[in-house]
């Protein structure tokens, strides 16, 4: 087992694993930029080290102060958390390279599933569900009007190195598809610095149902079970929840089963996460895998009573999984609201600067994963997500319940949250009927 780790993160991820590492015995070195020199979260852990100033190309997306970091830390293993260099495959290669270990999947299978071509060509191989579209890029107008004409509109322009959302366009005609592609093209080359995207059949209100895997370098793949993330703005989730509230029991156990086939195929090692889109009639078809940990990864954890990130960094150090599929049950209903610094009321606006008054929810089923505190200024370099907030209960009736009282006694001042608008949510009789999709959000509540 490792003695000391370098967690190259921030924020409340970074939290998570300093918490995990200690409960573990194991060090911890954490890197920062300058914007995040003042976050309490740094004197957790045993070593803090500045790697650069506040934009993410000076800190932590460098890679060479990250391993210089490494280095002078002295530690076996870099967990890299979410976002940034997470899933970047030379990242993992250089880690490698220079005797660390890097606790996520091998730069082999990142690559194959972290294109979105390559990963819809391992997936037909793997007899996995795809969405009708491209077998490979498409590099010019011609063709996508061609393929456009023979799958049928509506149609998704999707960026083949994209997430988050960003290159991506969905089209309806032949005019909106001219214009949607020379944007995400675009819009990738200057996100990714690729501009390769392909298109797919667009699936009117589909759900967003993604299957948490995890697999060892012994052999052992398994899934632990699903979470639902259809309420979504712009592609960027705000609930998650599992179980989903839409599937029977047979398609449940089809679709994690067809998760576990498409990792081992690709020769997968380490947590990840297979993404789903599941039409009305319960058909599903592969989205993409996320390569890394999932910023929801609490809903999990919190209905298997399984440690994610300890399990990450104990297959990390060459050891198996500690648990059989047989043994992954899913106990009650978890759901997760995400808590960002945006103004809802104005169409998300980001929302830096100090939080003056803060008091957080506690009681039975409830965790909070955040690294904010009365005083915290939010830098506006990064991400606004400034908490996660998760509740657990018997029955979905029950943890809706819990999330409202949650919710409820959640305050921050004077930022704007998204705190209102998931109150707003928690009532609305589609949600708590459980019947919604990905374009809900904006359909529904935000067109009031």
């Amino acid at each position: 087992m490792f003695t000391k780790i370098l967690i190259a993160n921030r924020g409340e991820i970074a939290l998570r694993i300093i918490r995990a590492c200690r409960e573990m015995g194991i060090q911890t070195a954490v890197v920062y930029s300058t914007a995040d020199r003042d976050a309490a979260y740094l004197t957790f852990a045993d070593q803090a080290i500045c790697i650069g100033e506040a934009s993410p190309a000076e800190s932590y997306l460098n890679i060479p102060r990250i391993i210089s970091a490494a280095e002078v830390a002295d530690v076996q293993a870099i967990h890299p958390g979410y976002g940034f260099l997470a899933e970047n495959a030379h990242f993992a290669e250089v880690c490698r390279s220079c005797k660390i270990e890097f606790i996520g999947p091998p730069a082999s299978a990142m690559a194959a599933v972290g294109d979105k071509v390559e990963c819809k060509r391992l997936a037909k191989r793997a007899k996995v569900p795809t969405v009708p579209g491209s077998e490979g890029a498409i590099d010019d107008e011609k063709m996508a009007l061609k393929l456009a004409e023979q799958i049928g509109y509506p149609i998704i322009i999707k960026a083949a190195a994209g997430g988050g959302g960003r290159g991506m366009r969905v089209a309806h005609n032949d005019v909106s598809l001219r214009a949607g592609l020379k944007s995400a093209q675009l819009e990738a080359e200057n996100a990714f610095k690729n501009s390769t995207v392909y298109i797919e059949k667009y699936v009117e209100q589909g759900r967003h149902v993604e299957v948490q895997i995890i697999a060892d370098s012994h052999g052992n793949a398994v899934h632990l079970w699903e979470r639902d993330c259809s309420l979504q703005r712009r592609h960027q989730k705000l609930v998650e929840e599992s179980p989903s509230p839409a599937l029977s029991p047979q398609v449940r156990e089809e679709l994690c089963t067809a998760a576990v086939r498409l990792i081992k195929a690709a020769g997968y090692q380490n947590a990840g996460t297979v993404e789903f889109l599941v039409d009305q009639n319960q058909k599903y078809y592969l989205l993409e895998v996320n390569a890394r940990i999932q910023v929801e990864h609490p809903v999990t954890e919190t209905v298997t009573g399984i440690d994610l990130i300890k399990e990450q960094i104990r297959i990390a150090a060459g050891l198996p999984l500690s648990f059989k599929q047989k043994d992954i049950k899913q106990i009650g209903h978890a759901i997760e609201c995400r808590i960002n610094a945006e103004d809802p009321a104005r169409n998300f606006a980001p929302q830096p600067g100090t939080i003056q008054e803060l008091r957080v929810p506690g009681g039975p089923g409830v965790r909070l994963d955040s690294h904010v505190y009365a005083g915290y200024r939010i830098p506006p370099n990064y991400d606004s997500m400034i908490g996660k907030l998760i509740v657990h209960g018997a029955t979905r009736t029950e943890a809706i319940a819990r999330m409202k009282r949650a919710l409820s006694e959640f305050h921050i001042s004077p930022i704007r949250t998204t705190i209102p608008l998931h109150l707003q949510i928690m009532d609305n009789q589609n949600f708590l009927a459980g019947k919604v999709d990905t374009g809900f959000i904006e359909r529904v509540l935000l067109a009031k």
